[in-house]
């Protein structure tokens, strides 16, 4: 039967994927075809001096495989529909920062890109890097230029590819940290598309021949979906690590370390009244020795490559190839590509996927200082605190994945003048509640095309409301973590929180309970499409409940499931059961 193959004794179904011919596949598909390895007409939109936009709809989603989005901003957007005026288009940009170490001296380049062309705004994002939002058209090729001069660039920060690869910063959670953070970043090289696009495009290079294969790996249509990867260091699930498509858990031992528990298939998004969609946690499938991690990273994308949905974009990601074709099946693929069988998993366990905040020193004799950036949102204030630091600081800086911020590395003496820095510039830096400390939110309104409704603007002012509940049943002191995104694509990785919100309409969002602390369970919807008065009416009790009946050290994504307020979530295809 066309589309069906035989592998030993499995049949497995074709008629999908890579093997068939592009007018059975999705227009996606037939696009980066046709784009001439991601080149498409960037080069002559960006001249077009008509519109702010890039006038092409192929560009705009090629532009993504550069690290760029198109947006606009859509506080104007029906007012300029009422003068007759396009929308008011600006750009995000997305760098990549493997592991989300950054030099004082990428910082400070950072910063004066921020300041000239992004707004005078930087925001730190859910997978360890920064976006520079309010971008003109104009200011595209001065952004990505500089960030060449500090060795940076966009390559893969999105789009159908292996996006920038994650790796826990905790400095208390390994003392393997700079060997996994040196792997994460030679992993992020390996992985990104090799054509020269990028630099023809953004950098003038002239066009070379050559009769070498432009793609090796990705071929002429890449991935059928993004494809996220990241490390992390136990105790520490800063990263998520079951939220990613491929995950390397490290585990050491007296000698040092050894190699990595390997964890597939996980991912965030879903889409709203599509229960055939859903977010799933990423299944641990083996150990690898150090050694083996790049040809293990080479098998589990070839897998994806070759068999996942390039039909419907809906089902393209990771985590459905395997549901679909069986995670045996997927597992023995990824062996047989490696060569060699995966040995046992090994034993490690987490203890939260939060920062620790302040001061805290390592055997190595350095000092490193977390910062609470609410949301992750560098303004003014904060940017200016950060580029005194920059210029006297001898560490590194490092993105968390919970959008805040480690100056990492401090010498004894430098810690005096890092504190009266930020004394001066922004006192309150620490003052925020615990449960602000473990909530984060996606940008949503007014730049994301995606958004529904609002996140990052409204969060702060749901969590003053959620406070005094928690004050009320005299849990103030309770660490919770509140995720919340604009949209059900989950970029805040909401569905691991024990409690998540994603939005529907203005105003409205559906309602998770139940996730792991640790971020190893998946949450279950509450309540669909509700405003804020019912989502308090909810938490509030919930959490009088909590503060009642709870057992000691008991969090409470765990009692929400032991009290019935919600199911277990035991696979993500339960999801919306």
């Amino acid at each position: 039967m066309k589309g069906l193959e035989m592998t030993d004794t499995t049949l497995i179904d074709r008629s999908r994927d890579l093997s068939q011919s592009l007018e059975r596949l999705g227009p996606d598909e037939a696009m980066k075809d046709r784009s001439n390895y991601l080149r498409g007409s960037i080069a002559e939109g960006l001249l077009d001096r008509i519109t702010g936009a890039v006038p092409s709809a192929d560009d705009v989603k090629l532009m993504k495989f550069h690290g760029i989005y198109q947006q606009d901003d859509r506080d104007l957007r029906d007012e300029r529909r009422r003068q007759k005026l396009e929308p008011a288009y600006q750009f995000m940009i997305r760098v990549r920062l493997p592991g989300g170490v950054c030099t004082p001296a990428q910082w400070l380049k950072l910063d004066e890109l921020a300041r000239r062309h992004g707004g005078e705004t930087l925001r730190l994002t859910t997978r360890q890097t920064f976006q520079f939002h309010w971008v003109l058209k104009d200011s595209l090729r001065p952004i990505i230029q500089g960030l060449h001069e500090a060795l940076l660039d966009t390559v893969a920060a999105c789009g159908d590819d292996s996006r920038g690869v994650m790796c826990t910063v905790n400095p208390q959670s390994s003392r393997f940290h700079a060997e996994v953070a040196a792997m994460a970043k030679r992993v992020s090289d390996h992985v990104i598309p090799k054509t020269r696009a990028y630099h023809e495009i953004w950098y003038g290079s002239e066009l070379a021949a050559s009769s070498e294969a432009e793609e090796p790996f990705y071929g002429r249509t890449y991935l059928p979906r993004k494809f996220k990867i990241g490390f992390a260091l136990p105790p520490s699930n800063d990263i998520d690590v079951y939220a990613q498509d491929l995950g390397f858990i490290a585990i050491g031992g007296a000698a040092g370390l050894e190699g990595f528990n390997v964890a597939i298939g996980g991912g965030m998004g879903r889409t709203d009244q599509a229960p055939e969609t859903y977010p799933r946690l990423a299944s641990v499938i083996g150990f690898v020795p150090v050694d083996r991690v790049i040809a293990c990273a080479d098998a589990v994308m070839t897998v994806q490559r070759d068999y996942g949905d390039r039909k419907d974009r809906q089902r393209a990601r990771f985590k459905y190839t395997i549901d679909d074709k069986g995670l045996n099946w997927i597992k023995a693929e990824i062996e047989r590509i490696m060569g060699l069988p995966f040995e046992n998993a090994r034993p490690c366990d987490f203890t939260s996927n939060g920062d620790s905040y302040g001061w805290n020193s390592t055997p190595d004799g350095r000092h490193h200082r977390t910062l609470i950036v609410e949301n992750g949102r560098l303004d003014l204030t904060l940017l200016d605190a950060l580029r005194d630091i920059a210029r006297t600081h001898h560490g590194t800086f490092r993105l968390t994945p919970n959008q805040n911020l480690i100056i990492a590395g401090v010498r004894s003496e430098d810690r005096p003048a890092i504190d009266a820095i930020l004394a001066e510039h922004f006192p309150d830096i620490d003052h925020l509640s615990v449960l602000r400390r473990n909530a984060i939110a996606c940008v949503a309104f007014p730049t994301c095309g995606l958004a529904m409704a609002e996140s990052e603007r409204y969060l702060p002012k749901l969590l003053d409301r959620i406070e005094a509940i928690l004050a009320d049943n005299g849990l103030t002191d309770e660490p919770i973590t509140v995720r919340m995104s604009g949209c059900p694509n989950g970029c805040s990785r909401p569905y691991i929180a024990e409690i998540g919100l994603t939005g529907r309409a203005p105003g409205k969002y559906n309602l998770y309970l139940g996730g792991g602390f640790h971020g190893e369970r998946l949450n279950r919807m509450v309540r669909e499409n509700i405003g804020e008065p019912a989502i308090l009416e909810i938490l509030a009790e919930a959490i009088g409940r909590f503060a009642r009946e709870r057992e000691p050290g008991e969090h409470f994504g765990d009692f929400t499931i032991r009290a019935g307020i919600v199911r277990e979530v035991t696979e993500g295809r339960h999801f919306n059961d």
